[in-house]
């Protein structure tokens, strides 16, 4: 008798799952109907209608366009540190912002974010990048043989500087004003701090004279020695920097304005002084 109790027992409850199941997968091929759906927004709500499903980086962002993707890229640019509205409308202020941010990296400026700027403003946010604040800098423009140092904080290569010497301001412009981190540039190349050497490891990598970064202690016996031309690297044991071009890079600079950037110098008294061949 126990045994046919079970039996009796076990079907209906099989029953009970048979029919649960068409309703669940009733439900989700319901889902998956309306789960991806564009949703329209209207002038009314928000500025022009867009896609709010249109992702960014699905297509480059210039002036006029607006969607969902500018308003994730605005949102970007001010997660990053740059002035901008939140509207998604690509409009003269986030024109702006971008130019800025363009400058900051070392391309070409020119308000538009295309594929590969978006990757790099993505990456840069992502990896808890922010663009300080520089303050206080005193603009001084470049000539043939000294780089310009800008109000924003970034350097302008001189004039006459060979290929390499832009190049090094360019990668040098991009971390110019991220936060210091101990260890920050030694384990990956972009990173959302630059500690001392790392710093210097970051600019020189940029002109393609190191392939990997290189602590304080390596840069003593690193390149050759003495002063250089155009380039010259300070380290010992403790602390790196290097002059560019007249310009000092150095993170001791960016607790007073900001950037590494810097236009005074500080005493070579204790430091190995060495340059890259030929510059």
């Amino acid at each position: 008798m126990p045994y046919v109790v079970r039996r009796r027992l076990r079907v209906p409850a099989l029953a009970a799952v048979v029919l649960v199941l068409p309703l669940f997968g009733a439900g989700s091929a319901e889902a998956s109907k309306t789960k991806y759906k564009p949703a329209l927004t209207g002038s009314d709500s928000g500025g022009a209608s867009m896609d709010r499903f249109h992702h960014l980086g699905s297509r480059p962002l210039k002036r006029g366009v607006a969607g969902h993707d500018v308003r994730v890229a605005q949102d970007y640019l001010r997660r990053a540190g740059f002035a901008v509205k939140v509207d998604g409308t690509y409009g003269s202020g986030t024109v702006r912002a971008v130019k800025q941010f363009e400058l900051a990296n070392g391309v070409k400026q020119d308000g538009r974010l295309e594929l590969p700027q978006i990757d790099l403003l993505r990456g840069f946010v992502e990896r808890g990048g922010h663009v300080a604040k520089a303050r206080n800098v005193r603009a001084v423009a470049a000539t043939a043989e000294t780089a310009g140092l800008n109000a924003d904080g970034t350097a302008t290569p001189p004039t006459g500087a060979p290929p390499e010497i832009a190049a090094m301001i360019a990668a040098g412009n991009r971390i110019a004003t991220m936060p210091y981190h101990y260890g920050g540039g030694h384990g990956k190349w972009e990173d959302s701090g630059y500690d001392c050497s790392g710093s210097v490891s970051y600019a020189l990598h940029g002109a393609n004279l190191i392939d990997h970064p290189m602590a304080s202690g390596d840069l003593e016996r690193w390149g050759q020695s003495g002063p250089g031309q155009w380039v010259t690297v300070y380290a010992n044991g403790g602390h790196a920097y290097m002059v560019v071009a007249g310009l000092r890079f150095d993170t001791s600079g960016r607790s007073a304005n900001g950037t590494r950037w810097q236009a005074d110098m500080r005493s070579p008294s204790g430091y190995v002084i060495r340059h890259p061949p030929g510059l």
